[in-house]
């Protein structure tokens, strides 16, 4: 395994080779069944997508310049690598998975090259090895020991408890009203501390099931289920989907139904949608020939809450020269997770949200060594280190945003990782 800083670190290697057949999954097996606990990466959808596990190439970053470390970096890896692709689908051939901090300061980003990603796609399915110069990887197709459930977890109050969270969303609201800016995203975190360190695998698991319209995510300790694309490049098309404002489900379909007519025709959240849809379609723009930003949103509607949702879309004409993490960059932090107007916002994040959200609400995803890739946003989330686990939800403040509505929100939204910690 080879692994670098930003400073220098140790070197690239002479060669990475790189390996991808055609294979048969396992009957009755799926992609998180065959990961080992062996620093595991995940991006699923709907049983689809990526898992891999070992370390063939690490880069650390931190810093304004993490995203741009992290492109030179793939650029050098990938114009010395041996490349054999049989297969030839997006995350065929080299793929990295990265994390990446929100803030320029403080927070560490990761860029992790997998000895092995196996990648399903419709009906086709492959395994990519990568080894160090002429390095062997045996790579085997079958069942991993399955996951310990996390034991004796407790819950505790993050950086901040709910009164003192919901005065900081009040004193939001106050400079919202009086014109500082028009949206602020705050997020609140919660502390769960298990008997023993946590298996990844078996959260990551849960999610998948739970929730299996989110792209399911882990890399370097980074996971959860995320429900917005921050950006897809695929053979020259890109897309993004925005989601903000959202409202709680109960269980009831007839109330919930009312509901979701009440959030489309929602002031408040339309608003709110409507910053995040502008700040994406502004940031696509540049590296666009043609875009088609929908007039209205959708309600997405998820096992615990309901979001306005939007698909923006576009062709890009700079592919050649511009990658996928690199239109990641461009649209980070959109208002989705940071506000509007950006800059203001986000120096109000950092004067009165009381947390260092790490790589909470930065980009999580893929990229292969086309340049094409998935890029999500980092929500739905959590950290494992050791034996805790640290919880991160956030809410867009506007104008009219209620505290108590906002904590309740929250609430919902720490839902997926909080119940995937269970035991049973």
């Amino acid at each position: 395994m080879v692994s670098i800083d930003r400073a220098g670190g140790a070197p690239l290697p002479d060669r990475l080779v790189v390996t991808t057949v055609a294979v048969s999954l396992p009957p009755g097996l799926g992609l998180l069944d065959l990961v080992p606990d062996d620093h595991p990466v995940s991006w699923i959808r709907r049983g689809e997508g990526l898992v891999g596990w070992g370390v063939a190439a690490l880069l650390r970053t931190d810093g304004p310049t993490r995203f741009a470390d992290a492109a030179k970096w793939w650029s050098e890896l990938t114009a010395r690598a041996e490349i054999t692709d049989t297969v030839a689908e997006p995350g065929t051939g080299l793929v990295g998975f990265g994390t990446f901090a929100f803030s320029d300061e403080p927070g560490d980003s990761a860029l992790v090259v997998p000895e092995v990603v196996v990648g399903l796609r419709g009906d086709r399915a492959w395994m990519t090895t990568v080894s160090v110069d002429a390095a062997r990887v045996d790579a085997r197709l079958c069942a991993a020991p399955a996951p310990r459930p996390p034991a004796g977890i407790a819950f505790s109050d993050g950086s901040l408890d709910s009164e003192r969270w919901m005065g900081v969303v009040a004193d939001a609201v106050q400079r919202i009203g009086r014109g500082d800016l028009e949206k602020v995203v705050l997020a609140r975190d919660l502390v769960a501390t298990a008997a023993e360190p946590v298996d990844v695998r078996w959260p990551l698991q849960r999610l998948a099931e739970g929730y299996p319209m989110c792209w399911t995510f882990h890399v370097d300790g980074m996971f959860g289920a995320t429900p917005e694309m921050l950006v897809r490049r695929e053979r020259g098309l890109v897309t993004s989907r925005v989601l903000a404002g959202t409202i709680r489900r109960t269980g009831d379909d007839g109330r919930d139904l009312a509901l979701a007519a009440a959030l489309a025709r929602s002031s408040k959240d339309l608003e709110e949608h409507e910053y995040a849809v502008r700040s994406v379609a502004d940031s696509l723009e540049p590296h666009c020939s043609s875009m088609n930003v929908p007039e209205s949103p959708f309600v997405l509607h998820l096992p615990n809450v309901m979001h306005l949702a939007t698909d923006v879309a576009g062709v890009v004409h700079d592919a050649a020269t511009v990658s996928s993490l690199q239109l990641a960059e461009a649209l980070h932090p959109s208002a989705a997770v940071g506000g509007t107007p950006t800059l203001e916002a986000v120096h109000l994040i950092e004067e009165i949200e009381h947390l260092d959200r790490g790589r909470y609400a930065g980009p999580v995803g893929w990229m292969d060594d086309r340049g094409d890739g998935e890029w999500g946003i980092a929500l739905r989330s959590g950290v494992v280190e050791g034996d805790s686990v640290r919880l991160f939800a956030g809410c867009g403040i506007v104008a009219d945003s209620d505290p108590d509505s906002e904590l309740a929100e929250a609430q919902a939204k720490f839902v997926p990782v909080r119940d995937s910690l269970g035991g049973s």
